[in-house]
């Protein structure tokens, strides 16, 4: 009776030991796997569970210490329950029941808890928060023990475990690749915008400024009329002012101040204190740095000035929102006017438009780095002023010249490669 009840006991003391190790394995799988994004949300809630397994993962040598020493010790005590059950009742083949435990203690301990927590590790490291806390009281001293010479041996490797919170810092690059396997869990016209906000921090000013020859403005030496039927028909509520070119710039008009600005300009008064300073910007400057300099000014509009001071384009705060937010319906319009799509893929297009809306617009790839304009990377490419006929390649991409207007292309073809 009395051999009986020790075989059952160990048993029983041994399926203990072998949940315990089960628990260690999947609570180590759960807490490292567990989205700390997650977690942080379901703390706000509050969760008491989510706060404390937060709370541990935020020493992660010390909830992996407590782990694998509670792992350790009911693996090492279960082989000592084992060995004595086959000395004492199976006629010594401890062998055969080393065999046996690892194979109970991969199926059961160690494959099926992982695979569990692997499948739901927020929840199994909620769940397993609380005895994990209590463990790490219990075993703190051990604990203390242990880490001290294993930071010995790490610091041989020129390592630190507290380095292990930086690894939840993502880059750019690493935020832009978490956002396109983000599937539908964010709708594709956020994930666009959340990307162009991301795409932002390698924008400058002069990547989407409006150049020099497409600025609208009011010359004071044309006509009144001319002057006048600008600003009925304009878009915009702010136009700079100048004389002869832009670089003769005197100020920038409000279209509220409009009736008062053409009053004085019919009568051939001067303008000036109708006119609001102008607002200069680099062109190098990075745009996301330009949107809150725009925010902190008060300012919507800006003249771009190379290193030189000259002026090379215009910006304004609605600009930077479209790169945000993408074309809008309108702009969508414009852009398919602007770049003409024929029937065998190519494109055809004026030499000034912009290499950034191409690429956008038809999800192409043409370098863009050194040249802001297509006529602009030919003339780069060349080194010398394109002419008609022309045909040059560009990595994947051909381009025909068309029609050639005062030097510059009027007129191009672009077609794609097909890989």
């Amino acid at each position: 009776m009395q051999e009986e009840y020790s075989i059952y006991f160990l048993f029983g003391v041994l399926f203990g030991l072998l949940i315990l190790s089960g628990f260690f394995s999947g609570s180590e799988t759960g807490m490292m796997a567990a989205n700390k994004i997650k977690l942080k949300n379901l703390s706000k809630k509050p969760h008491r569970g989510a706060k404390r397994a937060l709370k541990l993962l935020h020493k992660p040598d010390l909830l992996l210490s407590t782990i694998l020493i509670g792992n350790n010790f009911a693996n090492i005590l279960a082989s000592a329950i084992v060995t004595i059950i086959m000395i004492n009742y199976f006629g010594g083949n401890v062998l055969l029941g080393s065999v046996l435990l690892t194979l109970v203690i991969l199926i059961f301990s160690e494959i099926t808890p992982k695979t569990m927590a692997a499948i739901k590790p927020e929840s199994f490291a909620i769940k397993s928060s609380l005895l994990l806390k209590v463990l790490l009281f219990v075993f703190k001293p051990l604990i203390s023990i242990t880490n001290l010479l294993s930071s010995g041996v790490l610091k041989l490797f020129k390592l630190n475990a507290k380095d292990a919170n930086d690894n939840d810092n993502l880059n750019t690059q690493e935020l832009k690749t978490l956002l396109d396997e983000s599937g539908d869990l964010i709708p594709k016209q956020y994930r666009g915008m959340l990307s162009s906000i991301l795409g932002m921090e390698e924008l400058v000013v002069e990547d989407i400024m409006t150049p020099t020859s497409e600025i609208i403005g009011l010359d004071l030496n044309d006509s009144y009329e001319s002057n006048k039927k600008i600003i009925e028909s304009t878009e915009y509520t702010r136009l700079p002012v100048f004389k002869d070119e832009i670089d003769n710039e005197i100020g920038t008009l409000h279209l509220k101040d409009s009736h008062a600005f053409l009053d004085e300009l019919e009568i051939n008064n001067n303008v000036d204190n109708i006119l609001r300073t102008t607002y200069f910007v680099s062109q190098s400057t990075a745009l996301m740095k330009q949107l809150r300099e725009f925010q902190l000014n008060g300012k919507s509009m800006a003249l771009v000035v190379d290193e030189y001071g000259e002026i090379q384009g215009l910006i304004t705060i609605e600009d930077i929102f479209k790169e945000i937010a993408g074309k809008f319906g309108s702009d969508r319009v414009e852009l398919e006017k602007e770049f003409t799509i024929l029937k065998d893929g190519s494109v055809i297009t004026d030499g000034n438009s912009k290499i950034r809306d191409l690429n956008n617009f038809l999800d192409w790839s043409i370098p863009e780095e050194n040249s802001k304009t297509i006529n602009g990377l030919i003339t780069e490419y060349l080194d010398l002023i394109p002419q008609s006929n022309l045909c040059v390649q560009i990595d994947n991409y051909k381009f025909e010249v068309i029609r050639i207007d005062d030097n510059s292309i009027d007129r191009i073809k672009i077609i794609k490669d097909k890989i």
